[in-house]
C-alpha cells in the first residue's frame, strides 16, 4: 500500500498520515527526516544534498527523487508507505513516477485532504505558542486554563509569525500554484481520492480508511 498525502499547509495531512502509518504499520516518509536521516549517516546522497542546504540552495528534484526512492526500496516498506510533502511539483511527481516504474513498482493512492484556504487562515491564526517550553495550543480547539499563559509551565503563549494570517496566505498561494496541479496529475492517474478535511479529525481518518479498505 503506497500512499501520497496531498493537501495545503494547515490542512492536517500530516496528522492523518501518522495515523495511517500507524493503523497499517507502515512508515510515515517525510522529505525533511529523508534528508536528516542521510546527512546523519553520512552516505553519498547526504553529503550531496548537505552541500545545497548548507548554501541555502534548494536540493535538485533529481537528487529528491533519488533520496525518496533509496528511501522506499529500504525493508521496512515492503508492506508500503506513506509519503508526506513530496512530490511537490508535477516534475517530481513524473520522476518519482519514472523511478518507481523502473522497479516495477508504483503508487497506489493519491490522497486529498480538501479544506478551503479561508477554513486553513482561520484555523492556523488560532494557533499560540509558548515562548519558554515549546508547548502548542488553540484558542477554540486546545485553549488554555488561563488566556495567554502556558498551562505546562506558565510562560507567556505567542502567535507564531509561520502562523499569522498574512503568511499563511502566502504559502497557500505558492502550495495553490505549485502543487495544486498534481490533483489534476493523480486524477488522471486514477488514483487520486479525496477527503473532507473540514470535518474532525477522526472523521476524516475513517472517511481515508474507507478509502484503503481494512
Amino acid at each position: 500500500m503506497k500512499i501520497i498525502m496531498l493537501g495545503a499547509p494547515g490542512a492536517g495531512k500530516g496528522t492523518q498520515a501518522k495515523m495511517i502509518a500507524d493503523k497499517y504499520s507502515i512508515p510515515h516518509i517525510s522529505t525533511g527526516d529523508i534528508f536528516r536521516a542521510n546527512i546523519k549517516e553520512g552516505t553519498e546522497l547526504g553529503q550531496k544534498a548537505k552541500t545545497y542546504m548548507d548554501k541555502g540552495l534548494l536540493v535538485p528534484d533529481e537528487l529528491v527523487v533519488d533520496l525518496v526512492v533509496d528511501r522506499v526500496q529500504k525493508d521496512d516498506c515492503a508492506k508500503g508507505y506513506v509519503l508526506d510533502g513530496f512530490p511537490r511539483t508535477i516534475p517530481q511527481a513524473e520522476a518519482l513516477d519514472a523511478a518507481l516504474a523502473k522497479l516495477n513498482d508504483k503508487v497506489d493512492y493519491a490522497i486529498n485532504v480538501e479544506v478551503p484556504d479561508e477554513n486553513i487562515i482561520k484555523r492556523m491564526s488560532g494557533r499560540r505558542a509558548c515562548v519558554a517550553c515549546g508547548a502548542t495550543y488553540h484558542i477554540v480547539h486546545i485553549p488554555t486554563k488561563v488566556e495567554g499563559i502556558c498551562d505546562r509551565c506558565g510562560a507567556e503563549l505567542i502567535l507564531r509569525d509561520d502562523d499569522k494570517p498574512e503568511t499563511v496566505k502566502k504559502r497557500l498561494d505558492v502550495y495553490h500554484d505549485q502543487t495544486q496541479p498534481l490533483i489534476d496529475y493523480y486524477t488522471n492517474s486514477g488514483i487520486l481520492k479525496e477527503v473532507d478535511g473540514t470535518v474532525d479529525m477522526k472523521d476524516v481518518f475513517a472517511a481515508i480508511i474507507d478509502i484503503l479498505g481494512e
